[in-house]
């Protein structure tokens, strides 16, 4: 058997308990969260004195924000049509349907919330945040690969995946695996640098670097992937890619910024 008949098979349901369906997306996903949570109590809270309530509060704005704008994302810039047609849909989250950019948007309102109640920073918050929301995209990743969705156009490289589930017969790019390791490198790239240099870290340097990283990594990555939705194959550059664009722009200046500063 060649190397590029890679046969992927795999159900995305672990096991079932009655009508009770566990997931491997939904245990990723909470993985996600649990990882970063101890992640973040360990390496920044701790190191920089901080206490834990601190930390618990702005976990659950990161959740919140996380889960509401992820799905908002993907039905106001994905599928608003079908949605509109029928709104109790929208909180259907395990039919799938969830955007990595209406994530970042929601994180970003969720902090600005968080600002406003603990004193930091916003700059500071993030900085520390993207650590771990780097780790949160490799998870997250995963859980499609096991899903066997998002995955690129045919491709005869060594490491195509024939995905079978959704009834594939050619091996296609498993930008999946593209994604979730590009991210799992920008996390200890910024975790070990954040260990390094938290004395005297510039506000909205991590940050920066992340935006440009990640969402520059996902830019390119998209024009291997697969359309998400119908619309997207008339466009020279997909959703995905439009939506990139201001975050990388945004990391820029933000780096520019930092740059100036002594």
């Amino acid at each position: 058997m060649l190397l590029n008949q890679i046969s992927w098979d795999v159900s995305p349901v672990i096991f079932s308990l009655g009508s009770l369906h566990i997931r491997w997306y939904g245990l990723f996903f909470a993985l996600s969260f649990y990882l970063g949570y101890v992640i973040l109590e360990k390496q920044v809270f701790k190191r920089e004195g901080l206490p834990v309530g601190l930390l618990d509060r702005l976990a659950t704005y990161v959740v919140i924000g996380t889960v509401v704008g992820a799905r908002l994302g993907h039905v106001l810039f994905y599928e608003p049509a079908s949605y509109l047609r029928d709104p109790i849909s929208i909180l259907k989250i395990w039919e799938g349907g969830l955007a990595s950019h209406g994530a970042a948007i929601g994180i970003l309102l969720a902090l600005w919330i968080f600002k406003r109640k603990s004193g930091k920073s916003y700059l500071w918050t993030l900085d520390r945040l993207v650590i771990v929301v780097a780790l949160g995209g490799f998870f997250i990743r995963m859980g499609n690969l096991m899903n066997s969705e998002i995955y690129g156009h045919y491709t005869s490289l060594p490491w195509g995946f024939v995905f079978l589930r959704d009834g594939e017969t050619e091996p296609r790019h498993p930008t999946q695996i593209y994604e979730a390791l590009s991210y799992l490198i920008l996390f200890f790239v910024l975790l070990k640098y954040y260990i390094s240099n938290y004395k005297k870290l510039k506000e909205g340097f991590i940050f920066g670097v992340f935006l440009i990283v990640l969402f520059g990594v996902r830019f390119l990555i998209e024009f291997v992937k697969e359309p998400q939705v119908a619309f997207e194959q008339t466009m020279a550059l997909n959703m995905g890619q439009w939506l990139s664009i201001p975050f990388i722009l945004a990391g820029a200046g933000l780096l520019w910024r930092t740059s100036r500063k002594k």
